[in-house]
């Protein structure tokens, strides 16, 4: 079969490093007894190939129309579980059975709005292998205090636990991208509720770090909190200097504080 032509727009790098490939499948454990496996973006295959020998039941999900034509003939197999889709923009709730791992070499450009996905359906993913940009994988990693941490940090952490796996270099690719590359897992905690609003929690999150150099008396200003909030000493550190246990904390004394007003 001729070789899918890369696709810049897509943000496509294909990963040629069999031993790689290898290492990634080998780091999908089925957390939480989940059988199947939704690649994203297989690209030809390299890491599906490995998936497959794996056993795992595995679904694909690809926006690119050439990949999934070369898809369709590598393996004509899974022809029924090969979706020709943006996996930001589908609801595969009918098609997967739950729990599930969510796997893949993830399109740069779209690696964090995967990550956002993979939060609102956290009930239904209990893992995460993606291999993306070394930068978000750290950011993803964080922990409080550093200058990497952020929203996506706090987030994740706050329903799974993260864990930075190896680094991959650029000549691995083809073609090979401008920036290094890193694998995480991510395994679904035991946390159901956080015990605060969890819409009003993410408001909160988003919110401190979008100013994140001002200290969060000034960057949650816009959403309003008097009395007691206003007062809280916690309110005079920075967005990067509190753990999910602390956003949880200035969640409910946000709420309550509307609530008295």
């Amino acid at each position: 079969m001729d070789k899918v032509r890369a696709k810049k727009h897509l943000g496509q790098h294909f990963l040629k490093d069999l031993r790689i490939a290898e290492q990634i499948a080998q780091a999908v454990t089925g957390h939480r007894d989940a059988k199947a496996v939704l690649e994203i973006g297989p690209g030809m295959g390299v890491l599906t190939d490995f998936l497959l020998a794996a056993a795992w039941d595995l679904y694909l999900v690809e926006i690119d129309g050439e990949s999934v034509a070369y898809l369709q003939k590598k393996y004509p197999f899974l022809t029924d579980r090969i979706v020709h889709a943006d996996y930001l923009k589908t609801p595969l709730r009918e098609v997967l059975p739950v729990p599930y791992v969510v796997a893949g070499n993830f399109p740069y450009n779209i690696s964090s709005q995967i990550f956002f996905k993979v939060l609102e359906e956290r009930d239904r993913v209990s893992e995460v292998v993606g291999m993306l940009q070394k930068e978000v994988a750290e950011r993803i990693a964080s922990k409080k205090g550093n200058k990497t941490y952020g929203i996506l940090s706090v987030l994740l952490q706050a329903f799974y636990e993260v864990e930075y796996l190896f680094d991959v270099p650029p000549h691995v690719f083809d073609p090979p991208p401008k920036v290094n590359s890193a694998v995480v897992r991510l395994r679904r905690n035991e946390v159901s509720t956080l015990g605060c609003d969890e819409k009003l929690f993410f408001r909160v999150v988003k919110q401190a770090f979008s100013t994140r150099r001002k200290m969060l008396r000034n960057a949650l200003k816009s959403l309003g909190g008097a009395g007691d909030f206003s007062l809280d000493p916690m309110l005079d550190l920075r967005a990067e200097q509190l753990g999910v246990p602390e956003f949880i904390y200035l969640t409910n004394k946000l709420q309550a504080s509307w609530n008295q007003s």
